[in-house]
């Protein structure tokens, strides 16, 4: 497959998409975790909405804004959120990651 914009290759094993090789490997990780019951539950590309559509004064609708995180788990009775990350957090992403915090109240566990 060839790069993205942000020179990630995406990956695909056992059916499943990876946006990057960091993030694949991350999900190994996660599994075997998961195997030895060090967390639950673990989900892949969650969608969180972030803001809803709203109407502008124009009568032109926004779209709404969602939040889609790699990975998310369990750990020790707490719901961990994360978003694997190749290089420099974009200003898009940050923007998000203080949505998420303000309107779930969800720190979203950056891993490099």
């Amino acid at each position: 497959m060839k790069p993205s914009k942000f020179r990630n290759v995406k990956v695909v094993v056992d059916g499943i998409k990876f946006d990057s090789k960091a993030e694949y490997h991350r999900y190994t990780v996660l599994s075997l975790l998961q195997r030895s019951k060090v967390i639950t539950k673990l989900q892949l590309q969650v969608k969180y909405l972030l803001t809803p559509i709203l109407t502008k004064d124009d009568g032109k609708r926004e779209r709404a804004t969602h939040y889609v995180a790699d990975f998310v788990y369990w750990e020790d009775g707490k719901l961990v959120v994360e978003d694997v990350k190749g290089g420099k957090s974009t200003p898009e992403f940050i923007i998000k990651r203080k949505l998420m915090l303000e309107k779930h109240g969800i720190t979203v566990k950056e891993i490099r």
